[in-house]
């Protein structure tokens, strides 16, 4: 167990310096003039930094790091115009930049605010033109995000475009259905409301004439009438009659009854007619379907190894010794 935590420390200093150089700057010289100054080389950081900067290819960040280390160098060393033109330097770069009370004798500090007085109109001008280009470059990252999403709904219509098929629906329509009562026809065609009108008119029309006839009949009377036979006797026959009283109400029914059977055939014969007239033997329907899209490729990994367990026999100064070892 001591070994593995020795290991351990030793994996987590190895790894400590990279996390640290990561977040410095890139230019390696940058650092090793950062670590002159600390030492307090004055002359030579002024004089590296100085060639450092003459040759470019420098970032912002690095750019203004050497200004700085110059600038400080070149005020200890008294050379006030060589502090003050690397300063004016760092100040335009960063105008707003300031310099570490607890890291920096006051003087240094002291000395810089008065340049940053002495340039405030400038560095205005240098603010006003950062926020101009922070503002182009904000603007020109809003076109690049609508150029993308724009883009990108054009890949997906494209895509969507790709999977859809046209679907075409060819229809056979029987004839004799058209005589069929109740609408029917009407219903075959797609015309769902004229055959709602067909079969409700039909329909009450129907009902009425049963209702008729079945009213009428309830009015019908029968009874037995005695009548002398051919060979000398007496005969019932069963008579059907309709009460005088009733004979008014009976007509009416009877009216009716072959009225509405008028009715439903006229309007029977008005929808025979309509689906004759609008009858299609094949109707062909277009339309366009989109498929779902295919399934995402899933990429796929390898089953985690079933854990191991393994036994051990050593010999010792004493006998024999057994150890368990386990490994997932």
């Amino acid at each position: 167990m001591s070994l593995r935590l020795r290991l351990l420390v030793l994996l987590l200093g190895l790894l400590t310096p990279v996390t640290v150089l990561a977040d410095e700057p890139a230019d390696v010289e940058v650092n090793t003039l950062r670590a002159s100054y600390e030492y307090g080389r004055y002359a030579e950081v002024l004089e590296r930094a100085g060639t450092r900067i003459d040759r470019g290819s420098l970032s912002d960040k690095d750019l203004a790091e050497l200004h700085k280390l110059a600038g400080l160098s070149a005020f200890h060393l008294k050379r006030m115009d060589d502090a003050a033109r690397h300063f004016r330097a760092l100040l335009r770069l960063e105008p707003d930049f300031n310099l570490d009370p607890f890291a920096t004798p006051p003087p240094v500090v002291t000395y810089l605010d008065d340049i940053r007085q002495q340039m405030s109109a400038e560095l205005e001008l240098v603010r006003q033109e950062r926020r101009l280009r922070m503002e182009r470059e904000r603007t020109a990252a809003e076109r690049r995000e609508r150029e993308r999403l724009a883009a990108e709904e054009q890949r997906r219509r494209v895509e969507t475009l790709s999977r859809q098929i046209t679907v075409r629906e060819v229809e056979s329509r029987s004839f004799l259905v058209n005589f069929v009562p109740f609408g029917a026809g009407q219903f075959q065609q797609g015309r769902t409301g004229l055959g709602t009108l067909f079969a409700a008119s039909e329909g009450a029309l129907a009902v009425t004439s049963i209702i008729s006839f079945f009213a009428y009949s309830s009015l019908v009377k029968t009874r037995k009438v005695t009548v002398d036979d051919i060979d000398g006797g007496t005969l019932d026959v069963p008579v059907r009659y309709i009460p005088t009283s009733d004979r008014l109400q009976a007509d009416n029914w009877t009216r009716l009854k072959w009225g509405s059977a008028a009715g439903f055939y006229a309007v029977y014969a008005v929808g025979v007619l309509d689906a004759l007239l609008h009858h299609q033997d094949r109707v062909v329907q277009t339309h366009i379907e989109t498929l779902p899209a295919p399934p995402a490729l899933k990429e796929s990994t390898p089953d985690p190894a079933p854990p191991r367990a393994s036994l051990h026999l050593f010999p010792t100064s004493g006998g024999a010794g057994a150890g368990f070892s386990l490994a997932f």
